[in-house]
């Protein structure tokens, strides 16, 4: 619906993290437009706002900011530079909804935020999703897509006396029984994230010290950024022990998977271009990323026994030692 609100098309270029889920550069390339993959800083796992500028070009459409683990990317100055450029700004706000950035709320800084209920988020109906829309002119146009192309929205509000096919559009509606299965979670919005924030803060607490004797990094929120306690990543010393470590807690009962492949290092990013190195620490990060078990009725002893499992996994300390130099080195270079 943004690429449709936006008449995106053949030519156009849109930028999008390479860290992210496949649909938010397949939202675009459905419709003909090239995907223009931008790298993600080291700390939040964020788009780089600092090389965005310069991948800027006459025919770039539309930034997409992608809030990884619900922390909020750098709006302010995202829009910034979209907006000195004549850019539309779309946030991928799949993990951040109720999470805030400089204490206004994740998804109104763009012209657009899509919002994500998949089994796997916070708030869940099994799959379906929501437009969030900030710009008032695109209001009913976006009412005309989502119907399938149609003005029966204005039939409905008795402005027409027949509705008929207007424009371009889809059916884009959740069902009814979907809708009230996600309802009544929102109702006890404080509850979940109350019980989510619970789960998140005692991994934090829990695994600290672990974490600083084996070189593993923990998830990084800024001060001015406030999480929605999506999900719990840890970054390991390296892919060999990162694989080591899923395999370990797999034996142990626990499941720790890896998160997203970098997308200009697909198939379909070799089709656009893209090529290994565009995209650095989006490939270091992706290789060493495991994400712990975090669920809304996660229970004290469940999350006792991922704790427990973790603590007993042993790192050896000259490979750590080793791989972090590496690393560096590459980051430097």
């Amino acid at each position: 619906m943004s690429a449709l609100l936006l008449d995106i098309g053949p030519g156009d270029e849109v930028l999008v993290p390479s860290f992210t889920f496949v649909s938010t550069a397949n939202a675009f390339c459905l419709f003909g437009a090239t995907p223009i993959f931008v790298d993600i800083r080291p700390d939040t796992l964020n788009v780089d706002e600092s090389t965005i500028a310069a991948k800027i070009t006459p025919r770039t459409k539309a930034i997409v900011c992608m809030h990884y683990a619900g922390v909020g990317c750098e709006m302010d100055y995202i829009t910034r530079i979209a907006s000195r450029s004549g850019v539309s700004v779309i946030e991928d706000n799949a993990h951040g909804l109720f999470g805030r950035y400089r204490g206004k709320s994740l998804g109104t800084f763009g012209q657009m935020a899509t919002q994500s209920f998949h089994e796997t988020k916070n708030m869940s109906c099994g799959e379906g999703g929501a437009l969030v829309i900030n710009d008032e002119t695109l209001i009913e146009r976006a009412e005309v897509i989502r119907e399938k192309g149609t003005n029966r929205r204005r039939f409905f509000q008795g402005l027409i006396d027949k509705y008929s096919w207007v424009d371009f559009g889809s059916s884009y509606l959740p069902s009814d029984l979907l809708a009230a299965y996600l309802y009544a979670q929102l109702k006890a919005r404080a509850q979940i994230q109350a019980a989510r924030a619970k789960i998140w803060l005692r991994y934090t607490s829990e695994l600290q010290e672990w974490c600083s004797q084996n070189n593993v990094g923990l998830p990084f929120v800024p001060g001015h950024c406030e999480q929605p306690y999506h999900l719990f990543y840890l970054i390991m010393p390296s892919e060999g022990i990162r694989n080591e470590f899923i395999a370990y807690m797999k034996q142990k009962g626990v499941m720790t998977p890896f998160h997203y492949l970098p997308l200009h290092l697909s198939p379909m990013g070799s089709r656009f271009g893209a090529k290994n190195g565009d995209c650095p620490i989006s490939e270091q990060v992706s290789v060493r990323l495991v994400r712990l078990p975090i669920y809304n009725s996660m229970s004290c002893v469940e999350q006792d026994a991922v704790i427990q499992a973790i603590r007993s996994f042993k790192i050896r300390q000259a490979e750590c030692k080793q791989q972090r130099d590496s690393i560096h080195i590459n980051a430097e270079g």
